[in-house]
């Protein structure tokens, strides 16, 4: 297996780190009794989504990094519905993932895949 580059690292705890703040902070306003209130089920599973991710491109999951783009264009997306600022942030932010999640290095690692049991 190849070494997981720097810039992968940052992304992926990034990614991670979004998913769990986001997670505990819309966690509070969950309503036992009415769950699927104000679409809180869907933001929460969106965020655990991210963690997912984060966690997965440590371990060199191909997979993850498509999902982890799949979810930065989701917000980039969603953001269109919002203000222009948010947008452009989402949208920068998609740039920066697909450079740094699709740069040879970070391709050789993915390609190389997760360590096996027996190492």
């Amino acid at each position: 297996m190849s070494r997981r580059p720097l810039s992968v690292t940052a992304i992926s705890l990034l990614i991670a780190a979004a998913g769990v703040v986001g997670f505990a902070y819309h966690l509070t306003k969950l309503n036992v009794r009415h769950p699927f209130q104000n679409d809180l089920v869907w933001v929460e599973l969106v965020r655990l989504i991210a963690i997912v991710c984060g966690v997965c491109m440590l371990r060199g999951r191909n997979w993850a990094r498509w999902l982890a783009m799949a979810w930065i264009g989701f917000h980039v997306v969603v953001s269109g519905f919002h203000s222009f600022p948010e947008l452009a942030i989402h949208g920068v932010l998609f740039v920066v993932f697909a450079y740094v999640l699709f740069r040879p290095r970070a391709t050789e690692y993915f390609r190389s895949g997760p360590p096996s049991p027996t190492q």
